[in-house]
């Protein structure tokens, strides 16, 4: 299933945030609370997801997203996908966080 950006901020506190996207690119800003797993590792850390919250995957602007999401709704889980990336959400002006460093 897609989600607006405006959808996804609204299930912040219900859903698991995973973005994909590679590193360096978490530099432009990432949703608060998101979990970063890169696309390439997608398949060796869907166990780290709870099977009991829906999952929304993010990339920069939906395409990467959209193959995570299948992977991880083949896996069992509820996933869905943001419309637009991270490029849509800052451009409706959602607030972001810089990445921690580990």
């Amino acid at each position: 299933m897609e989600l607006t950006p405006q959808q996804v901020f609204s299930r912040l506190a219900e859903a698991q945030i995973v973005e994909v996207r590679e590193t360096p690119e978490l530099l432009d800003g990432m949703i608060a609370g998101a979990r970063h797993i890169p696309l390439s590792t997608i398949p060796e850390n869907t166990a780290a997801l709870d099977p009991k919250r829906p999952v929304i995957l993010g990339c920069r602007s939906g395409s990467r997203s959209a193959s995570a999401a299948d992977y991880v709704a083949a896996a069992g889980f509820d996933a869905n996908t943001m419309t637009g990336g991270m490029l849509e959400w800052t451009a409706e002006r959602l607030p972001t966080v810089l990445p921690q460093r580990p």
